[in-house]
């Protein structure tokens, strides 16, 4: 009775340290593959914080609140089971599908330009009306599903490029993971972000003086931050997208040329280099991938805003001319 016991126990302690391997891979595969989607990740978080411009602060944090759960169910209810029938039985829809996401990025990054340097965007921003919470963050959730989209794609390619473990049960625990850590890392950081000048505002009422310094450096540096975000994110908007387009025209043989061309250059660059090799090797990379991030970006804003045949006839975000006043009495 005893040893039937003591062998049990065994096959538990066994069972147990497979199972405790077993998350150890999904949290590491996880990770790499969270690493991989970093640039869109990084450009998540630069988007999200102008939904809450404007608004009260008694409501940023509810609003970042019902953003992430949206974001949440984009990912676990609808994302991450497409792309996994996808992979299951259209695995070579997976890129196309990455490479048209990358493209509608490349066109967000270049639209923004555009409308900087064509005064689109302000005339817009002058224009428009405050919208209701609803509309925030129904607008903020349909934008995140493409960004959510293109992670979820990316760190499914990043797993599945490793060839270490590819049944759907372990690629559904890796994406569930990675769905939970990058939603919370990007709304955790975005509702660090909004509150950071109430945060100073706080530290500046403190009796310390160092208190008060930080509170008032807060507050000043929290307009350059947003800044700075709406430049790294309009940055990470062509290079992610241009990247994904370069490595996309390779892998399904459209195209390869163009990732040849910048692979060999980013192997001479960084050989020679010497110890920042690796690090330039890198930029050049980033540079060729937003430079075609930037082309086909300004393609698509064209046919789409600048060209007489596009919907918006010069227009920003595709508004239409305005209609003729209409005559007296009418």
């Amino acid at each position: 009775m005893s040893g039937g016991l003591f062998a049990l126990l065994d096959d538990i302690s066994v069972l147990a340290r497979a199972a405790a391997a077993s998350v150890d891979d999904v949290s590491a595969a996880a990770g790499r593959a969270s690493m991989k989607a970093a640039g869109v990740v990084v450009d998540d978080t630069a988007v999200t914080p102008r939904y809450v411009e404007g608004l009260s602060s008694k409501r940023e944090l509810p609003i970042i609140k019902r953003i992430t759960i949206g974001s949440l169910r984009n990912k676990l209810l609808f994302i991450v089971p497409a792309i996994l029938l996808l992979n299951a039985f259209l695995p070579w829809a997976l890129s196309p599908l990455l490479m048209l996401g990358g493209t509608y990025l490349c066109f967000e990054g270049a639209e923004k330009i555009w409308e900087k340097l064509s005064g689109h965007g302000d005339h817009a921003a002058e224009e428009e009306q405050v919208a209701d919470e609803d509309q925030i963050v129904k607008g903020a959730v349909t934008t995140d599903f493409i960004l959510s989209a293109e992670i979820m794609v990316i760190s499914l390619k990043a797993v599945l490029d490793e060839g270490l473990n590819d049944s759907f049960w372990y690629l559904l625990a890796v994406m569930v993971v990675v769905a939970i850590v990058i939603t919370l890392l990007v709304y955790g950081t975005v509702g660090l972000i909004v509150k950071m000048d109430d945060i100073g505002l706080a530290l500046t009422k403190r009796d310390s003086g160092l208190a008060q310094r930080v509170g008032h450096g807060l507050v000043a540096g929290m307009p350059k931050l947003l800044t700075v975000l709406s430049v790294v994110g309009v940055a990470a908007m062509l290079w992610v997208g241009g990247h994904i387009i370069l490595v996309g025209l390779e892998e399904t043989g459209w195209l390869p040329q163009p990732y040849e061309a910048v692979h060999h250059l980013e192997e001479a660059v960084a050989g020679a280099t010497g110890a920042l090799g690796g690090v330039l090797g890198w930029l050049t990379n980033t540079v060729a991938s937003a430079i075609l991030g930037a082309i086909v970006g300004a393609v698509v804003v064209a046919v789409l805003h600048v060209l007489p045949f596009g919907g918006g006839h010069g227009g920003a975000k595709g508004e239409s001319p305005a209609p003729p006043e209409a005559a007296p009495g009418v």
